[in-house]
């Protein structure tokens, strides 16, 4: 079942050329960049960066958003090492995440439920749910 938006709260807009050897800027202009396929050489990033990076970001805003309406303080050097790893799936290309979880100074198990909660709300994990597969540890 698909879940369908209540309310719109942001919409982003980009407009991409020439796929993967291409470029891609938004809207606003706010980012402006080269693509380029994974391995090659030259100055573009590639969809997966962009992934693993978007991923990292939204899952920190849903650690910060759970941890407000906790009421848990969260440590300074909060931070999350991600990869996105693209391969095949029989004929097809398919993606996998794994995010590292660094939330240093609290008690595993508090940053282990912490983490869970964030898993259940941030809109990337909700996105990717059962579509790839997906680890996330806190390390």
């Amino acid at each position: 079942m698909t879940a369908k938006l209540d309310k719109v709260m942001y919409t982003a807009k980009a407009h991409t050329t020439g796929g993967r050897d291409g470029a891609s800027r938004t809207d606003d202009g706010r980012l402006d960049i080269k693509l380029s396929s994974p391995g090659a050489a030259g100055t573009g990033t590639n969809p997966e960066q962009l992934f693993a990076a978007g991923y990292a970001a939204c899952f920190i805003g849903a650690i910060k958003a759970v941890a407000g309406m906790q009421k848990i303080t969260l440590p300074e050097g909060l931070a999350i090492d991600s990869s996105v790893d693209l391969g095949k799936v029989g004929e097809a290309y398919g993606i996998a995440a794994r995010l590292d979880v660094s939330l240093p100074g609290m008690e595993p198990e508090a940053a282990r439920k912490l983490v869970d909660a964030a898993h259940q709300v941030c809109p990337y994990s909700n996105a990717t749910r059962g579509n790839i597969d997906v680890t996330i540890n806190v390390v």
